[in-house]
């Protein structure tokens, strides 16, 4: 019979086949110790004279790390072991002897890993981290899910500009002038609003931008609600209400991921609603009172977001920033033009923005106006104009970093560690 290692407490005391790569392996005297990993979990394997095979003595000793084996046995229980549960080997059957492998226990810089990043996959860190990254991404999908969203996927290439058009990546579409890799999907999922209400887009996005930092990455994904007749308060809401079914789901389903991480999850715990707010203004305020040297009109950088954070142990909002540092489709605040119904969500120990999200302006008058502010071509836009000629209704989303909220939760210093094959500024290998 063969089984999955993550499936052997229901085969306890039968004899079973697992398929799968050597972890690591050791001997003491007579006996010989396999530890196999299948991508469902670890089984060390005991082999010893009297119960295993010859020729499973001659397979063991070929055995390399990464080597692909198959290994046959009794399940037993036994609570010291990964997942509680060990195998008496009966036999051991090469599929394929791995040559020397590059990642060996001795300490490896990032770019070395980077460069053998399909490799690096298997590690147990990395495993973990992408198992809380896929547990993230079902949480998401069902929060939206059971809320009566529908998913929108939205196009990758455009000819339309959501965000700055210095981060773009552009290419020649045909005989139709440029398109652009999307930065966003954003204005796709306005229109769909205007048809279902409640939608969402969950995909890869690009930003062109020429950063270092451990916080960017030049192609991530992003999930981007959209919600007819909601305003920035109901906006504001429905994220503190994601991030919270996120977080709590995920610490319940990821306790052995943590472990293997180390992460301090008392911290994420602590992530409950309500949600601080903070306006831009005051946040300006409280930053110089800090002693950051900060103009009102300005974006947040990294250390301005962590001093603000130094207080708060769970998400924080800045609410209604300056129109002039903010996209042209977000909804002017009617009681202070020069500022925008907006909000960005800042995650606790230095994690820096997780969200950001805004009532979207529909006027139709308004909106071409603030197109033409970013020198736009307005023939572009004609599309996303018609929703504000056709039964135009307040509506608002915002966009959360996959990325960004994968390393939050797990606790990781770098985001490049958050996604299976990372693309920065120097990086398009493998």
């Amino acid at each position: 019979m063969i089984a999955e290692i993550k499936n052997l407490n229901q085969h306890a005391g039968q004899t079973v086949t697992v398929r799968g790569w050597l972890y690591q392996k050791r001997s003491s005297g007579k006996v010989r110790f396999a530890v196999m990993r299948d991508g469902t979990g670890y089984l060390q394997g005991v082999l010893a004279q009297g119960t295993g095979s010859d020729a499973a003595f001659s397979v063991f000793e070929q055995l390399t790390q990464e080597s692909s084996f198959t290994m046959t046995g009794i399940v037993r229980e036994e609570k010291r072991a990964p997942g509680g549960y060990e195998m008496t080997v009966t036999d051991l059957g090469v599929i394929q002897i791995a040559g020397e492998y590059p990642i060996t226990p001795k300490e490896h810089g990032p770019s070395f890993l980077m460069d053998n990043r399909h490799l690096w996959l298997r590690s147990s860190r990395q495993h973990a981290i992408m198992r809380v990254r896929n547990e993230i991404v079902m949480a998401i999908r069902q929060f939206f899910y059971d809320r009566g969203f529908i998913l929108i996927d939205t196009p990758i290439l455009t000819g339309a500009i959501g965000e700055t058009a210095t981060t773009l990546f552009e290419t020649e579409y045909f005989d139709l002038g440029k398109a652009y890799l999307a930065q966003t999907g954003q204005l796709y999922v306005e229109a769909a609003a205007m048809a279902h209400g409640k939608v969402y887009c969950f995909g890869p996005t690009f930003r062109a931008e020429k950063s270092k930092t451990r916080k960017h990455l030049n192609e991530f994904w992003m999930i981007e609600p959209e919600v007819a007749f909601n305003d920035s308060e109901a906006n504001m809401q429905l994220q503190e209400d994601l991030i919270c079914y996120i977080v709590t789901r995920v610490l319940e389903r990821s306790r052995a991921e943590f472990t293997v991480l180390e992460r301090d999850t008392s911290k994420l715990e602590l992530v409950k609603p309500p949600f601080p707010r903070l306006s831009y203004d005051d946040a300006i305020a409280r930053l110089r009172r800090a002693g950051m040297t900060i103009e009102w009109g300005n974006d947040f950088g990294a250390p301005d977001e962590e001093k603000l954070m130094e207080e708060y142990d769970r998400p924080l909002f800045v609410f209604n920033w300056p129109t002039e540092c903010k996209a042209f489709y977000m909804k002017r605040d009617p009681n202070r033009p020069d500022t925008v119904l907006c909000d960005d969500l800042l995650a606790p120990e230095g994690y820096g923005e997780l969200v950001g999200g805004s009532q979207r302006e529909d006027d139709l008058e308004l909106l071409r106006e603030r197109i033409r502010e970013h020198k736009l071509p307005l023939e572009s836009y004609e599309w996303y104009l018609d929703l504000r000629r056709y039964g135009s209704v307040p509506h608002a989303g915002f966009g959360l970093g996959l990325e960004r909220t994968v390393a939050w939760i797990c606790g990781l210093d770098h985001v490049r560690e958050t996604i299976p094959f990372a693309r920065t500024l120097g990086r398009l290998y493998p």
